[in-house]
């Protein structure tokens, strides 16, 4: 009687051991398919200089970046400010236009001062550019996060000038627009100020973004003008819808020359 027990205790502790390793096969299983699934998208701007000595690290973590998702809707643009350059070195890709903008977000953000280097992903959340663990899971949350709205784009080199054509869908009325050319790639010997002597390589640089009012029917065409230099292998545009009341961004694209995504 004493070896029948034994065994029924055995038998039942057996049975425990299954019966848990196959709730815990069942439950592994539903976590690795019950994934949230979204539509979303990640514009990632980086606000950088090549006189700011703490930039070219954000430059390179956008790099990488860039090939690791670069078969995910990822959107990188390098806007190089211009208030750098007045201590010592002059960023050749760097414009007013751009230290405009991350003063817009400055605003948007209720940011008592702009810095570099700044990234802001899809016009929501702001942190210090070179956040690898921040940029990540901000990049995970816009892929998760369904998207506001629609936009396709398509652009053709001619002479001189690109013509994007344009249709949206899910813009209201606060919602513009944006239409960035960028070079995808470019390396500056640094001569002078805090980066003098070194050899910067920098991706997603924008030559020129442009605002472009939605039409009512979400469909439109855009001009934009060319560097000097252009090379259509080289170059891509970046479109996304925006809010103008609060930076939030609804929707983002891309396309190559001759061909539209």
């Amino acid at each position: 009687m004493k070896a029948i027990k034994i065994l029924s205790l055995t038998a039942c502790l057996v049975g425990l051991v299954l019966a848990a390793a196959a709730f815990t096969k069942h439950t592994r299983t539903v976590k690795n398919t019950d994934k949230p699934a979204g539509n979303g998208f990640a514009v990632i701007e980086l606000f950088t200089s090549e006189g700011c000595s703490s930039c070219p690290s954000a430059d390179d973590l956008v790099a990488r970046i860039q090939k690791e998702d670069s078969d995910k809707p990822v959107y990188i643009l390098a806007f190089h400010v211009d208030y750098w350059n007045r201590l010592g070195w002059k960023d050749v890709f760097s414009s007013a236009d751009y230290s405009k903008r991350q003063n817009e977000y400055a605003s948007w953000l209720n940011l008592q001062s702009v810095y570099t280097p700044q990234i802001v992903v899809n016009g929501k959340k702001e942190f210090v550019g070179s956040e690898e663990g921040t940029l990540r899971n901000a990049i995970t949350a816009g892929l998760r996060t369904p998207a506001g709205g629609k936009l396709t784009i398509n652009a053709q080199n001619n002479q001189g000038h690109v013509t994007v054509q344009y249709n949206t869908e899910g813009a209201d009325k606060n919602s513009t627009l944006l239409l960035a050319l960028v070079q995808k790639n470019g390396i500056t010997k640094v001569q002078r100020g805090e980066n003098g002597g070194r050899t910067l390589a920098h991706v997603q640089i924008v030559r020129k973004v442009q605002t472009q009012a939605i039409t009512a029917n979400g469909k439109g065409t855009a001009t934009l003008t060319l560097p000097d230099g252009f090379n259509p292998q080289g170059y891509e545009v970046i479109g996304f819808v925006q809010n103008t009341g609060n930076g939030s961004i609804l929707a983002a694209a891309k396309a190559g020359f001759g061909t539209g995504s």
